[in-house]
């Protein structure tokens, strides 16, 4: 889901980088009121000095000095984010870390399940809007195009993507969705 000529920069930049900032994600799957699968993204804050404000992505966030591993770094920033407690995610799997030059960090995404129908309760000063997205949605191969985006990289780009709930879902969220779709089109 990276732009082509976006591949060779971003293994370039994350050879010369220094000081990388480490962070780790949730992507969360759950049951809601009538049993379908969802996935939870969210919509990020504006913040004038965030590279990553205003997008899509998952509940994650930056490794703090007491966390023990990535792991409980996921799980910690989710319940931050979202009010899910980490005792009821069943951790399902870690998936590929991806490096973001504009913000020097290198993200581990995790796959959760939470069972509970208990309601996500968003932190208001980081997460303006859940977005919840239905597993058919999300498989449905007529949700991945591609869009001319402006980046902080690049201007009327050509960039892979997804739809999703409205939403264009794209960058390092974008190759985490790949990589989870995959994954998923090979178990179910």
């Amino acid at each position: 889901m990276a732009p082509q000529f976006r591949l060779e920069d971003l293994q370039a930049a994350r050879k010369k980088s220094a000081n990388t900032k480490k962070a780790a994600v949730m992507a969360l799957f759950y049951p809601d009121e009538v049993n379908l699968t969802r996935l939870l993204l969210i919509l990020r804050k504006s913040h004038p000095k965030d590279v990553h404000s205003n997008q899509i992505g998952f509940p994650g966030g930056q490794v703090e000095e007491n966390d023990r591993d990535m792991r409980a770094t996921a799980l910690r920033e989710t319940y931050e984010e979202v009010g899910v407690d980490p005792n009821h995610i069943e951790i399902v799997k870690s998936l590929t870390e991806i490096y973001i030059p504009p913000s020097n960090f290198e993200v581990r995404p995790y796959m959760g399940l939470y069972t509970r129908t208990e309601p996500f309760t968003k932190q208001d000063t980081e997460v303006e809007e859940l977005v919840e997205v239905r597993l058919a949605d999300f498989m449905d191969d007529a949700n991945v195009f591609t869009e001319n985006l402006t980046t902080s990289y690049a201007t009327d780009v050509p960039v892979p993507a997804f739809k999703l709930n409205g939403y264009t879902v794209w960058g390092a969220t974008g190759m985490m969705l790949s990589e989870i779709k995959t994954l998923l089109q090979q178990v179910l």
